[in-house]
């Protein structure tokens, strides 16, 4: 059964979440705090799924820019902020992907995340796929 997106129950999560640009350490910590609750959610319906996807690009672009500053958001920093946030290990991603070595360079941005790769790792990390790219 594929489900339907729901604007309306969409838009119900956007008044009671309120996601924007961040632009405070505090505010990145309430939408930290949205992103947990969401992740332990069994079956996210698509409207949590594309508030999910909302907060993590707020909060990457966030870091970058307080943490990183003039240093561009890149697939590999995608990568390595998701499995931060999401508590993934090396291990997790070899069971996916399939070598050890190319997970290693796919994190330190020395090999680039192909078509496939990032199609794996949207659906591993319930993110869309062009994150990776």
């Amino acid at each position: 059964m594929t489900l339907t997106f729901s604007s309306k129950k969409y838009s119900e999560l956007l008044v009671k979440y309120q996601p924007k640009l961040i632009k405070t350490e505090e505010e990145n910590e309430k939408a930290l705090a949205v992103v947990e609750e969401l992740m332990h959610v069994q079956n996210l319906t698509p409207e949590q799924e594309t508030l999910y996807e909302l907060l993590i690009v707020l909060i990457e672009k966030f870091e970058q820019d307080f943490y990183h500053p003039g240093s561009a958001s890149t697939p590999d920093s995608m990568l390595r902020f998701l499995m931060e946030q999401q508590g993934v290990k090396l291990e997790n991603l070899v069971e996916i992907i399939g070598s050890e070595g190319i997970v290693i360079e796919l994190i330190n941005g020395r090999s680039e995340i192909n078509t496939e790769q990032a199609k794996i790792l949207g659906d591993f990390f319930k993110v869309d796929s062009s994150l990776f790219s």
